[in-house]
């Protein structure tokens, strides 16, 4: 469904002596089968907003191909739109028509017949649940249900993939699980390919088949969310005394293991611990049998086992969080993402 090689965006910014290039997007390779849902990942700056309007057409790539639906973006743009679904950050409906007369007016743009767009819109408001919303203003309706007509609009023309750029940004929890349920139907009951970009890692996690992430225009990952969570040296494993007397001896302990990121504090002691489901038994054994340490008032107060987390994954591969107030932004943005 998409396939691109080398693909690049290369900007000029500032003016004078400051004007300088910025290579946005650094010679991309991905590619996405039909059927997959792919979780598009990077920190602000990143490439990610660049990549994603070079794949729609919004914006010409500088060098390298991509393809999409067979597609080329470069020569064949026309095809690529009309192939494709794409529900943007910003959203797409005038805030002042009626529901029912934006969406079928979309799907005339597509070709579609008056009759037709209505029938195919009447039937999206049913699965999406807006039913009674025909006829009501974008204005009026809460955030989630705004959302979910924008997605009507991308999926008015059946496309069989979809692009979908931060669906749920400033959504409630509420509203965003239930779009959740929406997005994932996508590609159980239509069969589409979708392709998501989000900040949520939850979202990412949830959704997606396999995740890509980008950082200073590059991908520096692409597998399913369980194998790139099995990269992370470990789960993270804390273990907290009645005092500190314990703490050297725990590290040491840890360190023997193979633990790794061994940190003290206090009265507790953290690291990174492979297998820790079978570990950390014996390890207390071990503490246990070395003398009073973990008599009454020094005993173990309690042990917390984390999984590595898709925010793991980021800072191992980029030393930085997905959710990094301090990134540059894209050069392309016209907007902050969050």
């Amino acid at each position: 469904m998409i396939h691109a090689r080398g693909l690049a965006a290369t900007f000029v910014t500032g003016k004078g002596r400051r004007q300088r290039e910025v290579r946005a997007v650094d010679g991309v390779d991905l590619d996405v089968a039909e059927g997959e849902v792919v979780g598009f990942l990077g920190p602000n700056g990143a490439g990610k907003t660049t990549t994603l309007r070079m794949l729609t057409t919004l914006l010409r790539p500088t060098a390298g191909t991509a393809t999409v639906n067979g597609f080329d973006v470069a020569t064949q743009s026309v095809q690529v739109r009309r192939s494709i679904g794409y529900v943007s950050q910003a959203g797409s409906t005038f805030s002042q028509a009626l529901a029912g007369d934006e969406v079928a007016d979309h799907g005339q743009l597509y070709g579609m017949s008056r009759r037709a767009a209505v029938a195919r819109g009447r039937e999206l408001f049913t699965s999406l649940q807006l039913d009674g919303l025909w006829d009501r203003m974008p204005k009026n309706m809460s955030g989630g249900q705004r959302r979910r007509l924008d997605i009507v609009m991308g999926l008015i023309h059946d496309p069989t993939l979809v692009f979908l750029d931060e669906p749920t940004t400033g959504l409630d929890p509420q509203a965003r699980a239930n779009l959740w349920e929406h997005i994932a139907a996508l590609r159980t009951r239509r069969g589409a390919t979708v392709f998501l970009t989000t900040h949520y890692l939850d979202e990412a996690d949830a959704l997606s088949d396999r995740i890509m992430i980008i950082d200073n225009g590059v991908i520096v990952a692409s597998d399913t969310p369980e194998n790139l969570k099995s990269q992370v040296s470990g789960d993270l494993v804390h273990l907290g005394f009645a005092s500190a007397e314990p703490v050297s001896r725990a590290a040491s302990a840890l360190e023997n293991v193979g633990a790794t990121e061994i940190e003290t504090d206090g009265s507790g002691v953290t690291a990174r611990v492979r297998g820790s489901a079978k570990v950390i038994p014996g390890l207390l054994r071990e503490l246990a049998a070395g003398g009073d340490a973990l008599e009454e008032g020094d005993a173990l107060e309690e042990i917390e086992i984390k999984r590595p987390t898709l925010d793991d994954v980021f800072l191992t591969l980029t030393g930085r969080s997905l959710r990094d107030a301090e990134a540059a932004v894209d050069p392309t943005d016209e907007e902050t993402d969050r």
